[in-house]
């Protein structure tokens, strides 16, 4: 089998085996098109040539073309100081985390599967801005039961030099099997969007206190229009993990069912940190929990 195979549209290169896929991605050049015959495709994948803005460059194929790496073996895409690119349409499982996004802006993750990650599923670090995940399947992750196994995470932990800003979160199903949130926010990062999305929390630990589907330690957050089942304790909950982060969420329009929950909270919206001047939430009235405690903690204002 040849690695590629020629295409009528100059601007597509055609990829059917591993080999060729990893010498279309070395090769790739802006405004570029790879795409992927049905297969499966085995190793870890590298991308660090940058699109641009006017010129993107697209890595697609059916959810039957599907990147596997080793259970362990480092992540299934790296994307490095490679903004620009989408990503569409693939499978991703196996290996440690199964998208990672490192200094790279304007990524967009569109339609994807990724399962059975020993960690997270999909990570936009290391100042990773103007993200996008949406439409896409992200399920059976963290599976080595250490709490390290988030759905999406945006950041980097105990850090504030992480300015992942601006990362968008759109109608993806989140679960089930979710080794730690579907989805963590943390300290540093600025004016997100998660939006649309289902969660199933079925998969929550509390290795890592992994209690709710959403956890925002950043700023500046809006989170509107989810669904979210199955978890342990809350539904959302914002953290300062630094003084002046955590602050600014905004949450709209958000079904909770908390059915089942057992943790102390039972919260849909458990804000730990807020003061109307120095930390603001907005929590609007047409946000509605089934079961638990209550739509949020004492004292947290509803408009």
């Amino acid at each position: 089998m040849t690695p590629t195979q020629p295409s009528t549209d100059p601007t597509t290169v055609n990829v059917s085996d591993t080999k060729g896929l990893k010498a279309a991605l070395t090769a790739a050049t802006p405004g570029q098109t790879i795409h992927l015959a049905d297969g499966a495709y085995s190793g870890n994948f590298k991308i660090t040539t940058p699109g641009t803005a006017t010129a993107p460059i697209t890595l697609t194929g059916s959810a039957g073309a599907v990147l596997s790496t080793p259970s362990g073996g480092g992540n299934g895409i790296q994307l490095t100081s490679a903004g620009y690119w989408t990503i569409k349409g693939i499978t991703i499982t196996g290996g440690q985390k199964g998208i990672m996004v490192d200094s790279s802006d304007h990524v967009v993750i569109d339609s994807v599967q990724v399962h059975h990650t020993t960690m997270e599923g999909i990570h936009f670090r290391t100042s990773s801005s103007y993200g996008v995940v949406k439409n896409s399947f992200i399920h059976d992750t963290g599976t080595s039961g250490n709490g390290m196994g988030e759905g999406v995470y945006v950041g980097t932990a105990n850090t504030l030099s992480d300015t992942s800003d601006h990362v968008q979160i759109l109608d993806n199903v989140i679960g089930p099997n979710i080794g730690g949130e579907n989805i963590d926010i943390k300290e540093g990062t600025t004016g997100g969007l998660i939006s649309g999305n289902t969660f199933d929390g079925s998969g929550l630990t509390g290795a890592n206190y992994d209690d709710s589907w959403v956890d925002v330690k950043g700023n500046g957050y809006t989170i509107q229009n989810n669904t979210g089942v199955h978890t342990t304790n809350d539904g959302y909950q914002t953290h300062s993990q630094y003084p002046g982060w955590g602050c600014g969420t905004v949450f709209r329009h958000n079904t909770s069912d908390l059915t089942g929950a057992t943790g102390p909270n039972r919260y849909a919206i458990d804000v730990t940190v807020y003061d109307p001047a120095t930390c603001p939430v907005t929590i609007t009235a047409d946000n509605t929990v089934t079961g638990g405690n209550g739509l949020a903690n004492p004292g947290i204002p509803i408009s």
